[in-house]
């Protein structure tokens, strides 16, 4: 009825159009995904990660099969890191060349490069969009 084959668009086809339509599709080497809702985190361990920037918005999309873990953990280490002593624990997660990075990237001081890697979880490229 559409014309045969069915198998949609040819991928090298599909990019051409998306770069005429100034859209970049960019693969992420991720190691691991967490999207963590009020009751629990889905975890993505060798998940498929793409950005696609278009018109200044970036959208990522995961393919994948999530594990899914309760939230209470992460609560508790949550509450620890606001305790104090336990608080060095979270900078210690964040490796200093990852700081150094994110800083200069965005022009951002050390301390404000942390603090957007502790809240995007260690993760560079929200850390950086964070600061942008």
């Amino acid at each position: 009825m559409f014309g045969g084959g069915g198998g949609g668009l040819n991928p090298r086809k599909m990019k051409q159009m998306m770069e005429q339509m100034g859209i970049d599709l960019t693969d992420i080497d991720a190691e691991e995904v967490i999207i963590r809702t009020a009751d629990e985190e889905l975890v993505f361990t060798d998940a498929e990660v793409q950005r696609m920037d278009a018109q200044g918005q970036a959208t990522y999309q995961i393919v994948g099969s999530p594990e899914s873990r309760p939230r209470s953990d992460a609560a508790d280490a949550d509450a620890g890191a606001d305790g104090g002593s336990e608080g060095a624990s979270t900078d210690a997660e964040i490796p200093q060349a990852d700081v150094e990075i994110v800083a200069g990237r965005t022009g951002a001081s050390e301390a404000e490069a942390r603090a957007a890697l502790e809240a995007a979880e260690g993760d560079l490229a929200a850390a950086v969009e964070r600061l942008e």
